[in-house]
């Protein structure tokens, strides 16, 4: 164990200390944190005026950044990459924990070594982002709600830690929310089948616990903003703002890749959109090409999206769709998923986003395809590991909800524009748990050892 701690903490001060990534999004919540202590606006610095007041992201994280900013000093991202760093450590020890309840300490020790030798989820540790906060509450719900269960489904302290790590979920991303709808449910049987009706009331005042932080929040908006507006709008937009709806669609009936949301979609407003850098998948035949060639030059001219091109961008979507209605509903959200899924998650590195390509330099070709295989490697543990205790017969519950989680969140990938492999960054704490099972050597092992231990001792 001391090993295997040692081995994890040395990859995650190397992320901190040797390659720490200051993304657009950490400028932005930066910004929120800063105006929130020196303000006591939830807003952006505006030069030579007060800070604009948003609701584009929720509270959660800058809230941890005025904290962090409170106690080290503003701007201090280092020292907030420390503390996600021990954020993170506790985080694979929940994972730990929770294995070795389930399936014992040989289990126990596989998800340690799983967990901190993962190279995906120490990377996020030196960003300033939401991610590492994430999959602490991620692991603390499913931890949680295994020591809630074993208690007797009851009121006490695990029933509110769910509660509470549920709750900060929400807080930091929206859609965390399907959190909550996989752990709620499953945690309702459980307390439905240990007490009946009577029995589900504890589970109630947690999921009444959970949408409580959002109402001061939603309150907030409406005051400001006159708009009901509980989490953050899904296309991270304030009231008033123009959306590029035909853009988008367009977007989506070619993209696939996460290189397209950087070099397209990122840019769109804001900086020039290259035609090479689409795909052949993108045109369907030469005049389709020529006049998306002539909507990104006309964009390219001031980088500013009007009314007029969203228009031409609406159209070409709306042929591109009619042509191939299959295409676009079905095998591009697929794709995308896939993407999400099976990239080698170098997205904070320096490696090239088309490292596959044979133009690439050839370490760049041989990096990402080693960490595409490590990649692989946990997905395909973790889905072993998953058949294994589902054979096995016991904490079925528990696994529906792990499974529930992993459903819905995918469903909502199938939905949006922008392939982003850390979109399923949040199933790497499973993995790490169903990929432990994979260590012990006979699916019936759980049963087994459940009998032994319910079995009374030899006289």
């Amino acid at each position: 164990m001391l090993l295997a701690l040692a081995a994890g903490l040395a990859l995650r001060s190397y992320f901190v200390l040797e390659a720490p990534a200051m993304t657009n999004d950490t400028i932005l919540y930066g910004d929120l944190a800063k105006n929130l202590i020196e303000h006591h606006v939830y807003g952006f610095t505006v030069p030579g005026a007060a800070p604009r007041p948003t609701l584009i992201r929720l509270p959660g994280y800058p809230l941890f950044l005025a904290v962090c900013f409170v106690v080290f000093g503003v701007g201090k991202y280092q020292a907030v990459l420390w503390v996600q760093l021990l954020i993170d450590l506790l985080t694979c020890s929940m994972m730990t924990g929770l294995a070795r309840r389930l399936f014992g300490a040989s289990a126990g020790l596989a998800a340690f070594w799983l967990a901190m030798l993962c190279p995906f989820t120490a990377n996020y540790v030196g960003a300033a982002l939401t991610e590492t906060l994430s999959l602490f509450c991620i692991a603390a719900a499913f931890y949680g709600m295994e020591r809630w269960r074993s208690a007797g489904c009851g009121f006490g302290r695990w029933l509110w830690a769910v509660a509470a790590a549920l709750a900060c979920a929400v807080l930091l991303r929206p859609e965390q929310g399907l959190l909550a709808a996989a752990v709620i449910p499953a945690m309702l049987w459980l307390a439905w089948r240990a007490g009946g009706l009577r029995g589900t009331l504890p589970v109630l005042a947690a999921a009444v616990c959970i949408v409580l932080p959002l109402v001061p929040w939603a309150i907030r908006n409406e005051r400001v903003f006159h708009v009901f507006q509980p989490l953050a709008p899904r296309y991270a937009n304030d009231p008033g703002e123009a959306v590029p709806l035909g853009f988008q669609r367009w977007y989506r009936t070619w993209a696939i890749e996460f290189a397209s949301t950087e070099n397209v979609y990122w840019n769109y407003d804001g900086s020039d959109i290259n035609i090479a850098d689409l795909p052949n998948r993108a045109f369907d035949t030469q005049d389709e090409y020529e006049r998306t060639a002539a909507l990104l030059a006309e964009y390219d001219k001031n980088d500013n999206p009007t009314p007029a091109l969203d228009r031409g961008f609406a159209a070409l979507a709306a042929e591109r769709i009619a042509r191939d209605p299959l295409r676009y509903y079905v095998a591009l959200p697929a794709a995308r998923l896939a993407d999400m899924l099976l990239r080698p998650r170098t997205e904070l590195m320096t490696t090239s986003l088309e490292w596959w390509k044979k133009t690439e330099d050839r370490s760049q070709r041989v990096f990402g395809a080693v960490y595409a295989g490590i990649n692989l490697c946990y997905l395909v543990l973790g889905c072993a590991g998953l058949a294994m205790w589902w054979r096995g017969g016991t904490d079925r519950v528990l696994l529906a909800a792990m499974l529930g989680y992993v459903a819905v969140r995918c469903a909502l990938l199938l939905t949006i524009d922008n392939s982003e492999p850390r979109y399923t960054l949040e199933f790497f704490p499973l993995l790490w748990v169903w990929g432990a099972v994979a260590f012990v050597r006979h699916p019936l092992f759980f049963r087994a050892r459940r009998e032994s231990a319910s079995s009374p001792p030899a006289q």
